[in-house]
């Protein structure tokens, strides 16, 4: 089955872009995905095509038109989910990214100026507001490149080994543990002994030990929520009294 790709964007030209090389390419040769693009300014009705208006209550910038996205929302039918980059929207999880990559594809609708026209969200409560990080960019078009790059990359046989989409960073809660290579040496610094041992269940046990570490001291929102999980009784499982 192929996982279907729509766009929504004022600039097509920008797609697939960077996905039309390495693993994303050669899965977009082989059939594995498919990227189409959607015009937003097509499904305006003036003689200027016009997609954006002055905020409502005054202020800075220009806003989104409900009107034209509506249609343009509508040209992509259904079955899929349908996500609004956007920086009010949600951060969008691993998690998130694994469960759109099983299924048939997504829409993306990306956004510019100062955002939506809020009544959008309103009448089509399906639509998922997401953003990529807590930053602003100058349009959803990069968010959505990285948004597509997570789902395609675990779309099956698109990497090579098969442990690939697994054993890394958000996986488990945790971020992936430190990797070396060779040379043994460089710089004065060397491989950790226990990576050059052989023993898998040491190598598994520091590999596990460095990704909480790591996380506890880089990432104590992860960090938080992997603990509470982690000391969470199971689900079912007796409370002592």
């Amino acid at each position: 089955m192929t996982f279907a790709a729509t766009i929504l964007t004022l600039y097509p030209e920008m797609f697939p872009g960077p996905l039309g090389v390495s693993l994303a390419g050669k899965a977009l040769e082989r059939g594995d995905w498919s990227c189409e693009t959607v015009q937003i300014r097509d499904f305006a009705t003036d003689k200027h095509r016009t997609v954006d208006d002055t905020p409502a209550g005054g202020g800075a910038g220009m806003v989104l038109k409900a009107d034209v996205l509506g249609r343009a929302i509508q040209s992509v039918g259904e079955g899929r989910p349908i996500l609004a980059m956007t920086p009010r929207g949600k951060p969008i999880t691993q998690q998130r990214i694994r469960e759109i990559a099983s299924g048939p594809g997504v829409a993306i609708v990306c956004g510019r100026f100062e955002g939506f026209d809020e009544r959008l969200f309103e009448h089509y409560p399906q639509i998922e507001q997401v953003s990529l990080a807590d930053i602003v960019l100058s349009g959803g078009e990069p968010a959505a490149l990285a948004i597509l790059d997570a789902c395609i990359r675990l779309l099956p046989g698109v990497m090579g080994a098969p442990d690939s989409g697994h054993e890394e960073s958000f996986e488990d809660g945790l971020l992936e543990y430190p990797q070396y290579t060779r040379p043994q040496e460089w710089e004065g610094r060397t491989i950790p002994e226990v990576l050059r041992s052989g023993d898998h269940a040491k190598i598994a046990a520091w590999r596990k030990a460095r990704s909480e570490e790591d996380t506890r001291l880089r990432r104590p929102d992860l960090w938080e929520r992997y603990s509470d999980a982690r000391d969470r009784p199971a689900s079912g499982a007796r409370q002592k009294k």
